[in-house]
């Protein structure tokens, strides 16, 4: 890439046109890059753009985003539609309270701040002591808790922070009394928990590439103890596969204290697990569970034995124990067994076990016997979902929190032994639900499979096809899509439009099957379930292509990407956010190896580059197509799913597309994949993305 000026013009950027007119996009250099992938060539002319520290790269950006600003900033309803996220999302929350040396810790944010702040309280009833306040450590709000960890004595308090939407992690210590840092500050984590042992504590690192740190490959993740006031120089590697390079490592603890549980991933699902045997001095790291094929997760220890929720011969899991003396297999003693529907958490509370199921995506919470004994159902506010469970094992409380479309976020505290429940608490939101319905619909997918999906929208809906309706998937990486509040919704739907949700394959809405049925050479059932989606609220006169909107972020920005390119005529916009969008290079990038478990990669054989070239949303653009108004984001600190992405697609997109449809792409600076996004950055995000969906669908909001 050389420093020509032409790369972009400045008197573009002059003559960018109004809403209602054809807009002039910047011009972007195509080169003649080609790889030949299994005989194949493949041109990649905008391979510039992977250079995510050039000059070249910075102006196209500023370019971009002087275009898509000026375009939003004439949408006539843009400034009251701000006001109005604004307000609905100006409300107090707390999260559940989870409890540590006989103290209660939850978060609180009063509605207006960026980042919700920890506390303390001695009881329930007692005032609340301000622990962390992160919004103090930046001006701006970009500098986001990850994680916070208390040491077993409660001396000291371990919390990572990330900046900027960053995956990069850093840890600190602060004294409990004093609430005073000490000097131990730990960098470049990334996927770890922080494990306390004796007086320090475990981690996980990358080494990183100096000056590549959001773009170069992340491998030989390892563990580390880091004891107080030493240096980090200092700290003892515990464990690294030296063999491959591109695994997961985690330490956590077996309740007794006895032994360091080691997971090693060879992607986003299925584990290997190690014994370290922390009673005896230079112990080796054993493996005990072998491969990669299944999940465990440790819920504690029960006469002597580990207990662990797994896929192990269970697709919809299971609860085992494990002797850590004999942990073979055929030692294992079957705790719950599994069921028709899929296992989605557990927690140990007051010597039993309380365990909640998806069935038909709706949350359920069932308590059982440390023997695997159903004691009973916990009754349930509705047809929703749980949103976690916060217990002890020795108390008789414990906290769920459970939600739905149409029912905000509530906290509520439950009696084990008597299965009781009542309300912790609930926020006050300016949202009348008694206003709105939500209801799970199922239709058959183009190989007959049954797909369900949640419809949300105003009571009195008229079915003539004329609603706006927003489309929402995911569909991948196991992770099920269950029903949850979403204040940020509430404006669209106030003015009429149809939210919808759909449970793709890929996710974990019916157990491993599921999941496996919409990953690799299935990958397709993922998008053929999202086309069938739209399909049946079009013949079913929820809505028609003019007033269609699709929306998905991460592997729902491919599901996006995919279905747009496959089916233009089918939405009137398309909004893919911080998207897998090239699917032949997505696995050279940071942790995107980790990610071949659900997409195979363009390097495996021939059959896998063939498929992925068929639906890789960059590859499958074409010339002269009029594609959906398309609004493409991401962020420069997205280290997960870099930018790249949707630089080298909305620069195909604007190449390709012949129709008189917007393709805008707006990249958020200080921000990344997502978590941690302070409040001033969501409201922002928000009105812009509505105000194009609105806009597009032809929407005349009154506030």
């Amino acid at each position: 890439m050389n420093n020509k000026s032409y790369l972009i013009m400045g008197a573009i950027l002059a003559t960018a046109c109004s809403t209602g007119d054809k807009i002039a996009y910047p011009e972007t250099e195509r080169t003649a890059v080609c790889d030949t992938l299994w005989s194949v060539p493949v041109a990649d002319p905008y391979r510039w753009l992977e250079n995510d520290t050039s000059a070249a790269t910075a102006q196209w950006v500023e370019a971009q985003n002087a275009v898509t600003h000026k375009y939003l900033a004439e949408i006539p309803f843009r400034d009251e539609l701000r006001k109005r996220f604004d307000s609905v999302t100006r409300y107090a929350v707390e999260t559940m309270p989870s409890k540590k040396n006989g103290k209660y810790y939850f978060y609180r944010n009063d509605g207006t701040q960026n980042q919700s702040v920890l506390y303390e309280k001695a009881s329930l009833d007692a005032e609340p002591r301000l622990i962390l306040d992160p919004n103090k450590l930046s001006e701006d709000g970009t500098v986001a808790l990850s994680q916070v960890e208390i040491s077993p004595d409660g001396r000291y308090l371990a919390y990572s922070i990330s900046r900027s939407g960053s995956d990069w992690n850093e840890i600190y210590v602060m004294d409990m009394k004093t609430l005073e840092l000490l000097p131990d500050h730990v960098e470049w984590i990334k996927f770890s928990p922080i494990t306390w042992y004796k007086d320090g504590f475990y981690y996980s690192a990358f080494k990183p590439e100096k000056g590549k740190e959001l773009s170069a490959m992340n491998e030989y993740h390892t563990i580390y103890y880091h004891k107080l006031g030493t240096s980090v120089e200092n700290d003892v590697k515990v464990y690294c596969n030296e063999e491959h390079s591109r695994r997961y490592v985690t330490a956590s603890l077996s309740e007794d204290k006895n032994y360091l549980i080691i997971d090693e991933s060879a992607g986003t699902s299925g584990m290997a697990i190690y014994l370290k045997d922390l009673t005896r001095d230079n112990a080796p790291v054993r493996r005990i569970i072998e491969g990669y094929d299944y999940e465990y997760s440790v819920l504690g220890m029960n006469e002597g034995r580990i207990l662990m929720v797994t896929n192990n011969n269970a697709p919809n899991y299971r609860v085992v124990s494990i002797d850590p003396r004999n942990p073979q297999q055929d030692n294992w003693k079957e705790i719950i067994p599994e069921q028709s529907y899929v296992l989605s958490d557990a927690t140990l509370a007051g010597g039993k076990i309380l365990v909640a199921y998806n069935i038909d995506v709706m949350g359920h919470l069932y308590c059982y016997s440390m023997n695997g004994e159903q004691l009973y159902e916990v009754a349930l506010p509705g047809q929703g979902s749980l949103q976690g469970i916060s217990a002890d094992k020795k108390e008789n409380e414990a906290f769920y929190t459970y939600t739905s479309f149409t029912y905000p976020r509530t906290v509520y505290r439950l009696d084990v032994e008597k299965n009781v429940s009542v309300k912790y608490y609930a926020p006050e939101i300016d949202f009348n639900s008694d206003d709105y319905e939500s209801y799970q619909l199922f239709f058959a997918s183009k190989d007959g499979t049954k797909v369900p999906m949640t419809v949300t929208h105003r009571k009195g809906l008229a079915k003539d096809g004329k609603n706006p309706t927003l489309l929402y998937g995911y569909g991948g990486f196991a992770i099920t899509l269950n029903p949850r509040f979403l204040d940020t919704m509430i404006p669209f739907l106030e003015q009429g439009g149809i939210y919808v949700e759909v449970n793709l394959r890929g996710g974990n809405e019916y157990g491993e099957e599921w999941h496996v049925a919409g990953t690799k050479l299935q990958k397709q059932n993922v998008f053929d379930d999202f086309i069938g989606a739209a399909e049946f609220l079009i013949a079913n006169g929820y809505t028609s292509p003019e007033k269609l909107a699709i929306n998905g972020g991460s592997n729902g920005g491919l599901l996006v990407g995919a279905c747009m390119t496959q089916r233009p005529d089918l939405y009137a916009v398309a909004i893919p956010q911080v998207g897998v969008l090239d699917m032949l290079r997505y696995h050279k990038f940071t942790i995107g190896w980790g990610w071949a478990g659900d997409y195979g990669t363009s390097e495996d054989s021939e059959e896998m580059f063939r498929y992925l070239l068929g639906y890789s949303p960059l590859h499958t653009l074409k010339e002269g197509v009029a594609y959906p108004a398309t609004l493409v984001t991401t962020a420069d600190h997205d280290d997960r799913v870099v930018p790249a992405h949707s630089f080298k697609f909305a620069a195909q997109l604007q190449y390709c597309d012949r129709g008189d449809n917007p393709t805008l792409i707006m990249i958020d600076s200080k921000a990344g994949h997502g978590a941690g996004r302070p409040r001033h950055k969501i409201i922002e995000e928000k009105t812009n993305v509505f105000a194009f969906i609105m806009y597009n669908l032809g929407m005349n909001p009154q506030f």
